[in-house]
Formats: structure tokens, C-alpha cells, sequence
């Protein structure tokens, strides 16, 4: 057991009241920021209120990128800044703002290794609050829980965990050795001391089962075993599920008491995190010659490129066709074409604009993607077109798989062989 550690953050503000000499300058921000969770919704009580005044972001996003987009390729300007007085008040206000911060680009790049603004690939990021204190809520954490978190990031979820269940009672997993040390320095400078593990998250932490929660904050394809294992009887997990497309939804399961597996339902509202390591999409080569295929049939469709944007019809797809991305590729006359591509058997799909109006899809390889995507969404048709607040899902010792609308409505079986990456 950790031992638990007097936090050294600052007091709380009052109502109303102006910081004064020698005061923490975030302590506003703090305020400010919790107002907004609070009127959006995001921020239900006044426990996490408490926890969002008194932990200071900035210690745990020191530098981060910020996004430009423009006629050109999207850039990303680092913003790099020092501690307390020091910092520049327009870097503070982004830090105190309801957004996600990239901290890495491709892989290792942080703001503090380039000058100017740069190209790349976020590959790590800082969760906007407003998701990061949603999520909390939605697990009923409540001090006396022990809870596991898989995925530390810049460790500013983990220290609002500690607020509310105290550092003895939170555990957290992170797969890379360099984001688990800065989170532990951002973490021990504001007098934090939970159980950080550096490891793979997939396998979760058994040396602290068993877990009243599991709270994480990476994406999978499917709830990895251990993961319920190392959760109580009646305890719960809440769990971004995603797959290759990538959709995204949030769900929360509830162990059974009296038998392995689990059962739950989707949270209302959108959620997008990063893959876990293990459940990330394979590359996909080829795309410019999709067209070209002679094994390639064509036909008319009733579903055209919107289907792959709405929230719900989009994770539908994924369920449908579960080893698919979602893929896109300029046409010459300046059209976008939209694919789907199957790098596990070769198969693809292109929807491509009918010049009479409609769509039409262009289908090669051993397995014709669009039929089973227009096969999924007739089934969700004759359901009611529930939206996925109404699905659920349900975790056994072999199987997992999403309902819509009832456990007696239509399912779809989940990948439960997730690859290497």
C-alpha cells in the first residue's frame, strides 16, 4: 500500500473573491474552468468541483502544441512556459480552457525539442477536462473505492482521483516509461503519491486487485480479460470502446455478482480517445489503386458517405465490418472519395457519386463490405434506429458483443483477438 501524502496545491477560492498578492494566479482560471464544466453539464457534484479547484492543470501540461489550420497542411506551434507568475497569461487560459492539448507529435516530438511551427501526427495528449471530469462522474467513483486507471497521460486525471479516494486508493497504469515520468514529477510536485505502474494497461495491475473501479482512458476494441478479472464482484469498469474505423462510444459494466463477465450500456454523448497499444489499426497500402481492382463490382446504394459521419451509424459500420478503416482519397476532379478497406483480407469498398443522383459503391475482395454495413443498418431500421445511448453490451468468459435498443435486439459479436499493432 502507498503511503498518502498532505497535498501541497492551493486552497480552494472563495466566491468572489480576488487573489491577493502572493496568491496562486491559476486559482481563478480553476474557478473559472469549473463554472464552465458545471454549465455544460460535465461537472454533476460538488465532490469533483472540489478535486477541479484544487488540482493546478498547468503542473501536468508544462508545454503542448497548438493547432493551425490554414490553406496548407495543418501546423502546430509549441507553447512552452515556466511555473506560477512566470507563465505568459494567454498560455494559462489554454491551459484552463475546455480543450485537448497535444503534447506529442509522431510518436516522441515534444514542444520543447522544436522551434517554430511544425507538421506531424498528435500521438499524445491531455483530455479536455470536460470529458476527463464526465468520465469520473459517469464511474461513481466515491471515496473509499480502490480504484485502477489504465492510462496515466500527463497524470491530471489521476490527481483528481487522488482528491476524491485519497493516494492510497488509486492505482494507475501507463504503457510509455517517458509520459509515466513526467506524470510522476507533475504528480509528486503537488504532493501526489498513487501507485504508478509502468506497464502494459491491457494487463492491468492483478499485484492490487481486486478493484471496486476501473476507470480507462485509452481505447480497445474489446474489454481485455484481465481487466475484469482484477474488478470485485459488483464493481464497475468504464471503458472507451472503439475499433479500426475508428468509432467511438463509452460504456459501463457492471461485474456480475455471482458469474464471471460483465454487462452494461453506452453513455450518452461522444467520447474519442487514443487507441490502446495492442488495439491500434495496421497500416493500409494500396489506396490509389482501390479504383483499379479487377475483381471490382459495381453498384447502386441506398447509403451514401453520411452514414460514416453521424455518430451512431458510424459506429454501426465499425460493428458491421470490425476489421475496417475508414480511409479517404482525393478524386480528380476534386471530389473525396471515401473508402473502406479491410487490410486483414484484402476486401474494399468505395463510395463513389452517382451521376444521377444517390450514390454508388464499388466493391472488390473475398468479402463485399458494403453489403454487410447495408445488412447492419436494415437490422437497426427495423429496431427503431435507436441512437447509441440505447446500447449495451455484454461481456462473458468467451464472448463480447453490443446490443441496440434491448439485450433481445439485434448484437454484433466483438473482435476478442486483438492484434499486436
Amino acid at each position: 500500500m502507498t503511503e498518502q501524502h498532505s497535498p501541497t496545491v492551493a486552497p480552494k477560492p472563495g466566491p468572489g473573491t480576488e487573489p491577493g498578492p502572493g496568491a496562486d494566479p491559476t486559482a481563478r482560471l480553476r474557478a473559472e474552468l469549473a463554472d464552465e464544466l458545471r454549465r455544460r453539464g460535465d461537472l454533476r457534484s460538488p465532490e469533483w468541483r472540489e478535486a477541479v479547484l484544487r488540482v493546478p492543470r498547468h503542473v501536468f501540461v508544462p508545454a503542448f502544441f497548438q493547432r493551425t489550420d490554414g490553406p496548407g497542411p495543418t501546423t502546430w506551434t509549441p507553447r512552452v512556459g515556466g511555473s506560477g507568475k512566470e507563465e505568459p497569461s494567454s498560455r494559462l487560459k489554454a491551459v484552463y480552457s475546455n480543450t485537448t492539448l497535444v503534447t506529442r507529435l509522431d510518436g516522441d516530438r515534444r514542444p520543447e525539442d522544436v522551434e517554430g511551427p511544425v507538421t506531424g501526427t498528435p500521438t499524445s495528449s491531455s483530455t479536455l477536462p470536460g470529458l476527463v471530469v464526465r468520465m469520473l462522474e459517469d464511474s461513481g467513483v466515491r471515496p473509499g473505492d480502490r480504484v485502477l486507471e489504465i492510462g496515466t497521460g500527463t497524470g491530471y486525471s489521476t490527481a483528481l482521483l487522488c482528491e476524491r479516494c485519497g493516494d492510497h486508493a488509486v492505482t494507475s497504469v501507463e504503457y510509455d516509461a517517458g509520459t509515466a515520468r513526467s506524470a510522476r514529477e507533475a504528480l509528486t510536485t503537488i504532493g501526489r503519491r498513487p501507485d504508478l505502474v509502468v506497464g502494459d494497461g491491457l494487463r492491468g495491475h492483478p499485484e492490487g486487485a481486486p478493484y471496486d473501479r476501473l476507470v480507462a482512458t485509452c481505447s480497445v476494441r474489446h474489454v481485455p480479460t484481465p481487466w475484469l478479472d482484477q474488478v470485485r464482484p459488483g464493481g464497475t469498469l468504464l471503458v472507451p470502446l472503439s475499433g479500426w474505423l475508428p468509432a467511438h462510444g463509452l460504456v459501463r459494466l457492471t461485474r456480475g455478482r455471482d458469474a464471471d463477465g460483465a454487462s452494461g450500456e453506452f453513455l450518452p454523448g461522444s467520447v474519442s480517445f487514443m487507441g490502446a497499444a495492442g488495439h491500434a489499426a495496421p497500416a493500409v497500402r494500396g489506396l490509389a489503386n482501390l479504383l483499379n481492382r479487377e475483381d471490382a463490382t459495381e453498384r447502386a446504394t441506398d447509403h451514401g458517405p453520411a452514414v460514416l459521419e453521424d455518430w451512431t451509424t458510424a459506429f454501426l459500420v465499425q460493428l458491421a465490418v470490425p476489421t475496417t478503416r475508414h480511409l479517404g482519397t482525393p478524386a480528380r476532379d476534386g471530389a473525396f472519395l471515401e473508402h473502406l478497406v479491410d487490410p486483414t483480407t484484402g476486401s474494399s469498398a468505395t463510395l463513389l457519386p452517382d451521376t444521377r443522383g444517390g450514390h454508388r459503391v464499388r466493391q472488390a475482395g473475398p468479402v463485399r463490405l458494403w453489403d454487410a454495413v447495408e445488412e447492419t443498418l436494415n437490422r437497426w431500421d427495423r429496431a427503431g434506429r435507436p441512437d447509441q445511448a440505447r446500447f449495451g453490451m455484454t461481456v462473458t468468459g468467451s464472448r463480447q458483443w453490443v446490443w441496440a435498443g434491448s439485450p433481445d435486439g439485434p448484437r454484433w459479436e466483438l473482435p476478442t483477438d486483438a492484434p499486436a499493432g
